[in-house]
């Protein structure tokens, strides 16, 4: 016998500001259903959710809950007021007796439920929320973004806890990974129409590309079919007026049909550009330490970083991945141990707290206000890569209407936050970008768009994320902060690196009988590479000053030719100042690549 649907929408119109989010919007959802809820930033998801949770009324159509169904919503940004701290608010409906499904939870989320609400950060009340939903266990669970602010860990037990769970759910994220993990239907959120797919969101974009592909053709046939009654109304309508102005009204309907059209969104029109070259070694850390008070961060940690690579830091929350950020940026000071810097670095932050963005300010005075934007004489133009932009045409590649300029920053969602806070880091040149979280709140396809941009970029990346499908895309090395000081480079991305961990587990398990080795008499043992020679070591020892002082040298050799009148004032220097570069970027490389040999060889 079927089962009645959790809940349903019925003919929902919803309107805001005069433009319709929703119009005669049907959806139903079973009982056990895992559905990923997708669109893009703006289209209305959170908004659709609020809705099903009966947080937000419509204008029109029926919301209807199955009797005795419990719904339970995890909103991005929960209201803890009245409450003294996170665990009072997270326990508040639950029924006697069952706190100890709290207590499981908050060791999963790693939440803190005696921290008091007064003084958590938005990404703690997140998580108590998310706590709070987990611990009532609704028959529906409505999930708006939960993995934000969650590390890589808390995700991963997150989604083994839905994995397992009998309760239906309605997922809004952007973490690739994690939908493909979970979900088995697929909401779309298009120009106020939701379709539903039944499969997962593994597949969803080759979906969406076939339907979008369809109404391109569709649109391409009315269009010719319009101009074909256009040419014959202006050719033929005076020879047979009266019998033909029902095909007059006809064409007149097709033009209405073609205007009713909701053009799509495009992409955002973000575009990264590389500054000057910057020297090959661009970071050398050596034996970094750093503790607070007892608490050990960083030890005796190494990591050389060549131009062009892509670092991913990984690791729980609080175990120090922007504060290693910061020592190898300088901008913090190790306890013991150096950092070493490139030649000609130009660095570009984008930090998780949104520190750039003024909440209170304009879009329109964020950017115009910016030192590094501003364009000196003109309150209405911003300096992009070295070109005034007007500050409204410059906002519309980030997919802001000219209505949004002048709304304050703290009205925008978070993804549109984010796509502001990139706006204002890819105005500039650039040759070491450093991203701190990058990908909360932004919508797959401006995932897609930037990490088409990273690949493409010239310089070198650093990443703080813990999106796994982003870092197996971008990163082309993984530091894994493991806690008590610990830091551990590996090779490749996150699935790399999940691998290479996985492996000394599997060889740590005590041997079985079939698994014992068997002797191999058929050639001999290879012998083992011998160490570096005397003069091999101290010329790996020698190396690196030789290359900090060919950096230096090219350095001061830039810095003259960059001398706008040299070569007419001083044609010889020009020349032997050109040679004296070519010589000594050949010697650097060459320092360099001997240095990688002779390390790898040690």
């Amino acid at each position: 016998m079927a089962r009645a649907p959790l809940l349903q929408l019925s003919g929902i119109s919803l309107t805001f500001g005069g433009n319709p989010v929703f119009d005669d919007l049907t959806l139903v959802v079973q009982p056990g259903d895992r559905v990923a809820l997708v669109g893009r930033n703006g289209s209305g998801k959170s908004t659709l959710m609020k809705v099903m949770a009966g947080l937000v009324e419509a204008d029109r159509g029926t919301r209807t809950v199955a009797p005795g169904t419990t719904v339970g919503y995890m909103e991005q940004d929960p209201d803890l007021s009245g409450f003294e701290t996170l665990g009072d608010f997270a326990a508040s409906n639950l029924p006697d007796g069952m706190e100890y499904r709290l207590a499981v939870v908050a060791e999963g989320l790693k939440f803190r439920p005696e921290a008091p609400v007064a003084t958590a950060s938005g990404g703690e009340k997140r998580r108590a929320a998310l706590a709070k939903l987990l611990a009532e266990a609704p028959d529906l669970m409505l999930l708006d973004e939960p993995t934000n602010h969650l590390d890589i860990q808390a995700i991963e037990w997150l989604e083994e806890e839905l994995s397992t769970t009998r309760t239906a759910f309605v997922l809004i994220s952007h973490d690739r990974a994690f939908l493909r993990a979970l979900t088995k239907a697929t909401l779309w959120i298009d120009r106020g129409e939701v379709r539903r797919r039944e499969s997962g969101f593994d597949g969803f974009e080759d979906w969406r590309e076939t339907i979008w592909a369809e109404e391109d053709e569709a649109r391409h046939k009315l269009d010719r079919k319009i101009k074909a009654e256009a040419k014959w109304a202006v050719e033929g309508i005076s020879a047979r007026r009266k019998r033909n102005q029902g095909r007059v009204r006809a064409l007149a309907d097709l033009r209405a049909e073609r205007s009713s059209q909701i053009r799509r969104q495009g992409t955002a029109a973000m575009a990264l550009e590389s500054g000057p070259t910057s020297g090959k070694k661009v970071i050398e850390a050596q034996h970094l330490t750093k503790s607070f008070g007892n608490k050990h961060l960083i030890r005796d940690f190494s990591l050389r970083i060549l131009r062009g690579d892509r670092v991913a830091f990984v690791g729980p929350n609080g175990v120090g991945k922007t504060t290693l950020l910061k020592l190898l940026t300088t901008e913090l000071a190790p306890d013991a141990g150096k950092v070493t810097l490139g030649t000609n670095l130009e660095i570009a932050v984008f930090d998780q707290s949104r520190a750039r963005l003024d909440p209170d300010a304009t879009l329109w005075d964020n950017l115009t206000g910016d030192p590094l934007m501003r364009v000196s004489g003109a309150a209405d133009q911003v300096m992009v890569r070295g070109t005034p932009r007007h500050v409204v045409a410059y906002l519309k590649d980030f997919l802001f209407d000219e209505a949004r300029a002048r709304a304050p920053v703290r009205s925008l969602s978070g993804g549109e936050k984010a796509r502001l806070l990139l706006a204002k880091l890819m105005a500039q040149p650039s040759n070491l970008l450093i991203l701190d979280e990058p990908t909360n709140d932004l919508d797959v396809e401006t995932l897609d768009l930037l990490q088409d941009i990273l690949g493409d970029y010239d310089g070198t990346v650093l990443l703080v994320s813990h999106d796994r499908d982003f870092i197996d895309r971008i990163a082309t090395a993984t530091v894994a902060m493991e806690g008590q000081g610990r830091a551990t480079v590996y090779p490749g991305g996150w699935s790399d690196y999940a691998r290479q961990r996985a492996a000394p587990e599997e060889a740590a398990k005590p041997p079985t009988k079939s698994d014992a080795p068997k002797a191999d008499t058929s050639k001999p043992a290879a012998p083992r590479q011998s160490a570096l020679s005397f003069t091999e070591r101290k010329r790996l020892d020698d190396l690196p000053s030789q290359i900090d002082r060919l950096e230096a040298e090219i350095a001061k050799l830039a810095t003259l030719l960059a001398e706008a009148d040299l070569f007419t004032r001083d044609p010889v220097k020009f020349r032997k100042a050109t040679a004296a570069m070519a010589e000594r970027q050949a010697a650097l490389t060459a320092a360099e690549a001997e240095w990688l040999d002779l390390a790898d060889r040690a």
